[in-house]
């Protein structure tokens, strides 16, 4: 996928991030936010960020893509923002567990803490959070 581009985000994965409401509508009752860590966003020199900057709000919801055939990294996970725009990558030393939580089939994503341009790069702070339903 090139920089900048969107990915289609589906909006029942939101609706399940946000611990809103379940495939029939109703709320979903007993659902709890699990916190994993805190990491940075690894990867974003590498996007073209320079016109989401402003879009990013602290507690934005972080969606998260498992990428296994990535060929760099076997425990990949791309990082999304709501829009569809790839933003980049759990760190390599921290993405293991996460990813074989996904993998088993658990609701991995993050939230924005904070961001902050260093240089030509936004430094973008989230936590990972596991919805145990």
């Amino acid at each position: 996928m090139m920089s900048g581009e969107l990915t289609r985000i589906d909006p029942k994965i939101l609706n399940l991030i946000k611990g809103s409401f379940n495939d029939t509508g109703l709320p979903m009752p007993f659902v709890r936010e699990i916190f994993l860590i805190e990491t940075h966003v690894a990867g974003t020199a590498y996007q073209l960020l320079d016109d989401i900057d402003e879009q990013l709000q602290s507690s934005d919801v972080m969606v998260f893509k498992r990428e296994p055939d990535n060929s760099y990294d076997e425990h990949a996970i791309a990082i999304y923002a709501e829009t569809g725009r790839k933003l980049g990558y759990v760190p390599r030393k921290n993405n293991e567990i996460p990813a074989r939580l996904m993998d088993a089939g658990k609701l991995i994503f993050g939230k924005l803490i904070s961001k902050e341009w260093q240089g030509d790069w936004l430094n973008l702070t989230i936590q990972l959070f596991m919805r145990d339903f």
